[in-house]
């Protein structure tokens, strides 16, 4: 299939090669999940999708959404609509820095929904991540999340849109995760300042800088869709 070169207005024509971040379709968030995420599935809940091309290449999607935890937003006494969440960064091998990439897509994010203040996002220890992209951005690190056990390796929510039921589904040990937040307002800064903990520091030697980037495989042109960037779903 023939790529597209043509930068779009979003095309960043300062660095080489060119990126791109757009609004793309489900099917092309799901195709980078499925193959450059660890989790290798798609969160639960309503969301909206980024895709990022690098000289005209698909290389993967930012994703946020509303999470697995319905109780995100009142945790900060924000509402629904003013908390959104990192639920996936699948990239696949790329040039730029995994932080700018998803800079970018915040900016892109903020523009489409001015009420939005405060950004939330996890990195999880047992796959080796411990939140280097979010420190690069100047996250605030308030800790872990409350431990918990999963079903066949993702939360509950997710595990039964996936299979419709988690009856007779194995389930892992209880898991806790490093919690990140991106206030987006001068009082919001002001309200998580004191909840800001040290950064945790990478383990195992891993170099990865997300818990949401798997970046092992190139990106292809699979199907029109990831070639054509349209309307989020």
């Amino acid at each position: 299939m023939k790529k597209q070169k043509q930068p779009a207005p979003n095309a960043d024509t300062n660095s080489k090669p060119v990126l791109r971040l757009d609004w793309c379709t489900h099917e092309a968030a799901k195709y980078a999940v499925e193959k450059w995420h660890y989790s290798r599935s798609m969160s639960v809940g309503k969301q909206v999708f980024i895709g990022v091309w690098e000289s005209g290449e698909f290389i993967g999607a930012v994703i946020f959404g509303r999470g697995a935890n319905r109780h995100m937003a009142g945790e900060f006494g924000l509402t629904v609509i003013q908390c959104v969440e990192l639920t996936r960064v699948a990239i696949s091998q790329h040039a730029t820095a995994v932080s700018r990439i998803v800079m970018i897509a915040i900016k892109k994010l903020v523009a489409q929904s001015p009420g939005l203040r405060l950004i939330v996002s996890y990195a999880d220890p047992e796959h080796g991540h411990y939140g280097g992209i979010y420190q690069a951005m100047g996250w605030g690190y308030i800790g872990t999340s409350r431990p918990q056990s999963s079903i066949v390796g993702m939360h509950k929510r997710t595990a039964t849109a996936k299979y419709g039921t988690t009856k007779g589904l194995p389930r892992t040990k209880s898991t806790w995760k490093h919690k990140y937040i991106m206030p987006l307002d001068a009082a919001m800064r002001a309200q998580i300042e004191p909840l800001r903990k040290p950064y945790p520091k990478r383990v195992r030697g891993v170099d990865s800088d997300t818990s949401a980037n798997h970046a092992e495989e190139g990106g292809a042109n699979p199907t029109r869709t990831l070639s054509s960037p349209e309307g989020n779903q």
